[in-house]
């Protein structure tokens, strides 16, 4: 069957945990509710940013089973669902599906380096697998596979391929992919230093998969909207340029650490990272918390800041 495709902001959502470590599913409410209020259009859970490597099986599935339970009617929800081998992605697919998500979001294994074929074929037995909306993420800084741009066009003739989250730092690459205007929805990373997120809207891209959204959920809204007009593309770039320091804040650390860090002190649901993952230091804290109050989002979001903010994240 035909697939909705997302567009818009697509946030990759932190795990927000309890002190003793384990999964905090009311911090998971307030922040897919908080997300609904603020313009975010997708939420992927366990991506990268969050820590899905070092959740167990049963913590997986857990968070799948209550957190769709939570959707709201104008965010999709969908799940990162990469295990170390195909057959296991194929289970944690086919899990999603069961639980109601609305799509399921798979990357190369880690680790394994596979090389192009492998990981296409991968990918097509998995699209294979179940009748879910499904995107790739082409993420090579994670998992040294890098998929060339015909390897990501034939992934885009499934029906069940509706997305793709680009992370190389090649505008080429995009530029092909938009080219050839393949039927899914084209995003791709915040990261400025990749440098992707302004050429790919001005190529017709449809949004971002971004990770500061957890942060600036509005922000990302407004760059992350398809350019329709001029007005959009005026916006897009004075978001970017006025949000440049805590783009680039996110990204000041492995992720999650920075933004999960700075969502702690500010008073959003975050909690712990999970061991081994340290907090930022108290240097790279104190800058996130500068440009928490250089934007103003203290007062249009209601963070708190300052000593409140720093005891917070110890």
């Amino acid at each position: 069957m035909a697939h909705a495709k997302p567009s818009g902001s697509f946030v990759a959502l932190i795990t927000p945990m309890n002190n003793d470590g384990t999964i905090d599913y009311e911090g998971f409410r307030t922040l897919i509710d908080w997300h609904a209020e603020n313009g975010t259009r997708a939420l992927l859970i366990m991506g990268s940013t969050g820590e899905v490597s070092m959740l167990s099986p049963e913590e997986r599935r857990e968070i799948v089973e209550r957190t769709v339970k939570m959707k709201p009617a104008n965010v999709e929800m969908y799940y990162g669902c990469t295990g170390n081998n195909t057959d296991t992605t194929i289970g944690y697919v086919q899990h999603a599906k069961a639980s109601g998500a609305d799509g399921a979001i798979i990357a190369a294994p880690a680790y394994i380096c596979g090389n192009n074929d492998a990981i296409e074929a991968y990918a097509l037995e998995v699209l294979d697998s179940t009748d879910l909306a499904m995107g790739f993420y082409n993420n090579p800084p994670r998992v040294s596979t890098d998929l060339h741009w015909s390897n990501l066009l034939r992934l885009a003739t499934h029906e069940n391929m509706v997305v793709l989250k680009e992370s190389t730092t090649r505008v080429g690459q995009v530029a092909q992919v938009c080219a050839a205007k393949p039927d899914m929805a084209i995003m791709c990373c915040c990261s400025p230093n990749l440098g992707l997120v302004i050429p790919t809207m001005a190529l017709g891209g449809h949004g971002t998969a971004n990770m500061t959204g957890n942060i600036i959920p509005q922000e990302m809204a407004v760059i992350s909207k398809p350019w329709e007009t001029g007005e959009d593309a005026f916006a897009c770039r004075a978001a970017w340029l006025d949000n440049l320091d805590m783009l680039h804040f996110a990204y000041s650390a492995i992720n999650p650490v920075a933004i999960k860090t700075l969502m702690r002190a500010i008073g959003l649901p975050a909690g712990p990272l999970r061991r081994p993952l340290q907090p930022l230091n108290a240097e790279g804290l104190q800058k996130g918390l500068s440009i928490v109050n250089k934007l103003g989002l203290t007062e249009k979001y209601g963070f708190r800041t300052g000593t409140e903010a720093l005891l917070a994240a110890e």
